[in-house]
């Protein structure tokens, strides 16, 4: 392997722990404030690429649980 090959690896590696890092993150974060999304992963899509660009699945969820995580968010409401 050339070492443009290796170096793309090692980046595309990279990008996906990234990804697997910001979701444990995101999971933990969500706890905290007594949220749950159980569909919360790393889209395998995203990262079965030959050069993958990982994409945060957030999944689906209930009514409730989105009305309660835009008010955990600042700026609550619309924004022009």
């Amino acid at each position: 392997m050339t070492a443009n090959g290796a170096t793309g690896e090692s980046h595309s590696r990279a990008c996906v722990e990234e990804a697997e890092d910001t979701v444990k993150e995101l999971r933990a974060a969500l706890e905290r404030a007594g949220m749950s999304l159980p569909s919360l992963r790393v889209d395998p899509a995203t990262v079965a690429r030959q050069a993958p660009c990982p994409l945060v699945d957030l999944g689906r969820c209930s009514v409730e649980a989105a009305a309660r995580l835009a008010a955990l968010l600042p700026g609550k409401g619309v924004r022009p």
